[in-house]
């Protein structure tokens, strides 16, 4: 049975993840309601472990929750389940590398800013994030049949891959918008912070 992580933990969590956030951002990533995300927020405002930006409505991590995020982490998730994820995160990895040149041809083309005027070159590259979700999937379900709070990010990936198929180019690499990169970074982001991986000395970006 896969391990269970307590609501409250996942909302702590997702703040952890994104830093700063709005709260339908905090509910998608712990698979909670925006109403528990507010009420498990606002405890954290009370114990001074996030800030309430209200002019952008967005939430952020202190200082000191990330530091209390540590202890967190390590009361919810023991080091045998954090451990059991690295075959399949190796080969989440591997799949990384692929995203990385995706995301880069996505952005470029011949060098130069994609205007996405071609409409067959991004056609193929929105073939081949296609491919590559159905790969990265089953990648992602094994380490949810670990760790629990990690199978959300299955159907997220798929809904936001069907909306960049169906001409949302926003929802390939958009920032903040929900997009199959914010998904994907966030997704990495969890592994790597779960683990307890330092990304820079791991160098997958």
């Amino acid at each position: 049975m896969a391990h269970q992580s307590d609501p409250s933990f996942r909302a702590f969590h997702a703040l952890r993840i994104k830093g700063f956030a709005k709260v339908d951002m905090v509910a998608d990533i712990a698979a909670i309601t925006e109403k528990e995300a507010e009420g498990f927020l606002q405890g954290l405002l009370a114990q001074e472990l996030a800030l309430f930006r209200e002019q952008r409505a967005l939430w952020q991590i202190t200082p000191a929750g990330k530091e209390a995020h540590k202890a967190a982490l390590a009361a919810d998730t023991p080091s045998e389940v954090a451990g059991a994820l690295k075959p399949s995160y190796e080969e989440f990895l591997v799949i990384n590398e692929s995203f990385k040149q995706l995301c880069g041809d996505w952005q470029l083309k011949d060098g130069a800013p994609n205007d996405h005027s071609d409409a067959a070159y991004d056609k193929a590259v929105i073939d081949r994030l296609v491919e590559m979700n159905v790969k990265a999937v089953p990648v992602v379900e094994a380490l949810g049949v670990i760790l629990e709070r990690i199978m959300p990010y299955v159907p997220r990936l798929h809904s936001t891959s069907k909306r960049v198929v169906a001409g949302e180019n926003n929802m390939f690499t958009g920032v903040m918008c929900g997009s199959y990169h914010d998904v994907w970074m966030e997704l990495h982001e969890d592994l790597i912070l779960t683990q307890g991986i330092d990304r820079a000395a791991e160098g997958s970006f």
